[in-house]
């Protein structure tokens, strides 16, 4: 019996430190969540789209409400301040028979665009979220057959259309109430494009990616507000190595740098990134005199998610087909956001996916919102747009595995990497499911997502290592309960992560929140979640 005791007090001691092992770190910092605002609304007869502002650090709703068997559906704008407080909501008479297609905002401006259906005729909704006022208009365009991708430039919508089986861009004047399709863009389906609005330049900036079938370039066109072409050039590379995406650093700045993906070959998979400075020239012979590649496995945190022995392998496979003057092919495909200027230079975030064919799919995005997540911000499919006559066969979802995060300078030097491990992360849809915010000591950033009302976060400081565990559980009461409330979300539907202002998160979703006493409730939440010291006072907020 003395020896039962004697190995009960060795395994109590073993216990603890296994215990406290588990805990793991504690995290340098912890998001505060002080506001919520709550919707009543349902997920059967409603939808939500929903706009950040960073411009004055609100945010704007634009809700349709299902008028049932009788009637046409209603809709209506409504603001929220940085503290999620309501203001008025402005209905929108939005004539019969026009579906809602895409939202965009500039500055404190907030457009929304419907498809009627009368083929070819749109009608838009301009919100002025300052004064209040709404204007509309009708335009009717006799081509458009599809709608991809909507940004606003100085008071004009810049519309990614399909017209004849080709890409376009469709420019609506709201000043004017005409428009006109651009000559200069129109792209065979399929088609890798990019649109980018940049409002401190007051320029557009279309990416393209074109391909023989062999190798790949990139086409750059830069257009002024009103559509028309600036300059045209190309940027390619030498060898097998062809160009497929790529973002480009925005702002007036001496700075224009480019960076994106690149692949030997085989254009389905991305090999590693490039990156160029535009502004330093080309050779005699045409080539970019910056321009750099980074193999996967040059980074130091890609390959994170993978067991040292498998990695240890693949770099000695790598370095066998290097003596060969052969390359290791790898098979990752990337979603990429839009940089984000640093002091230092730029970020690029690119996300790691790969599609899933199997038809018993179940992931947790929401199915019937085409190329929209729902949230008002498109779903990008790697800029990649097809049609439905080509053989593409299309994906039953996604799984996003990890985050690939990438430091430049002005010049396009790479300057640390560091990654973002998801935990299983299924959608319908191909959308950016991680959110970048600077910290306030302008060198740190925060990389976050949320999944079953966990918002789940990575600091990031350049190359050191830290967690990917850390999480926090998404507030379930408004702002304006007592503080002893006890809500609990029984189920949540469609819920995203948007990137909100300053060092600022905006999670949103539908709940249906079982409280302690009474009845439930079904509403559809917006939630602060925020990583600044400083915070304003606890207000009440209306439901």
């Amino acid at each position: 019996m003395r020896y039962f005791y004697l190995l009960l007090c060795l395994l109590i001691p073993a216990a603890g430190v296994l215990a406290q092992k588990a805990k793991g770190p504690k995290p340098d910092l912890v998001p505060t969540q002080r506001f919520r605002t709550e919707l009543l609304l349902e997920t059967y007869n409603s939808d939500v789209q929903v706009q950040p502002l960073a411009e004055d650090s609100s945010v704007v709703v634009l809700v349709e409400r299902d008028a049932g068997l009788v009637g046409k559906p209603e809709y209506f704008f409504q603001k929220f301040d940085r503290q999620l407080r309501p203001a008025a909501p402005q209905p929108i008479e939005v004539p019969r028979g026009y579906d809602f297609q895409r939202i965009c905002a500039e500055g404190t401006d907030v457009y929304a665009l419907f498809s009627g259906t009368v083929e070819s005729t749109l009608w838009v909704a301009a919100y002025d979220t300052r004064t209040g006022e709404l204007g509309t208009g009708e335009f009717k365009t006799k081509r458009v057959r599809e709608i991809h991708d909507l940004k606003a430039l100085e008071g004009n919508l810049f519309v990614t259309v399909e017209v004849n089986q080709h890409l376009t861009v469709l420019v609506l004047n709201l000043h004017t109430a005409q428009f006109k399709f651009l000559p200069s863009v129109y792209e065979p389906l399929p088609a890798r494009f990019t649109l980018l609005a940049d409002s401190a330049t007051k320029r557009a900036e279309l990416i393209l990616s074109e391909s023989n079938g062999f190798k790949s370039r990139l086409q750059l066109k830069q257009l002024d507000d009103d559509g028309r072409l600036l300059r045209s050039e190309f940027v390619q590379a030498g060898s097998d190595r062809g160009l497929l995406d790529a973002q480009l650093s925005s702002g007036d700045s001496a700075a224009r740098v480019l960076a994106g993906t690149y692949t030997l070959r085989d254009s389905r998979y991305s090999q590693g990134l490039f990156a160029a400075d535009l502004t330093a020239g080309v050779t005699a012979t045409g080539q970019r005199r910056s321009l750099r590649f980074y193999d996967f496995l040059n980074f130091k945190h890609f390959f994170d998610f993978m067991k040292p022995a498998r990695l240890a392998r693949m770099r000695q496979r790598n370095d066998r087909l290097r003596s060969t003057d052969r390359q290791y092919r790898h098979r990752y495909q990337l979603l990429m956001h839009d940089m984000l200027p640093t002091a230092e230079g730029f970020v690029l975030v690119s996300e790691v996916y790969h599609e899933r064919y199997s038809g018993s799919y179940t992931g947790s995005g929401y199915p019937g919102y085409g190329n929209l997540n729902g949230f008002g911000y498109p779903s990008r499919y790697n800029n990649y747009y097809g049609s439905s006559s080509n053989n593409r066969r299309a994906p039953a979802g996604y799984h996003t595995s990890h985050a690939l995060v990438c430091g430049f300078d002005r010049q396009g030097n790479l300057l640390w990497d560091n990654s973002f491990l998801l935990k299983e992360m299924e959608r319908y849809q191909l959308e950016e499911t991680v959110c970048t915010r600077l910290l306030p000591d302008g060198r740190r950033l925060v990389l976050a997502y949320i999944k079953d009302d966990q918002f789940y976060y990575k600091l990031i400081d350049q190359t050191t290592p830290s967690s990917n565990d850390w999480q926090v559980t998404l507030r379930t009461a408004p702002t304006n309960a007592p503080e002893n409330t006890i809500d609990k979300a029984t189920n949540t539907n469609q819920e995203h992560l948007l990137p909100w202002y300053g060092s600022h998160f905006l999670a949103i979703g539908y709940q249906h929140v079982r409280t302690e006493k009474g009845p439930g409730r079904d509403i559809f939440f917006l939630n602060d979640l925020s990583f600044e010291s400083e915070q304003a006072g606890s207000v009440s907020v209306e439901k």
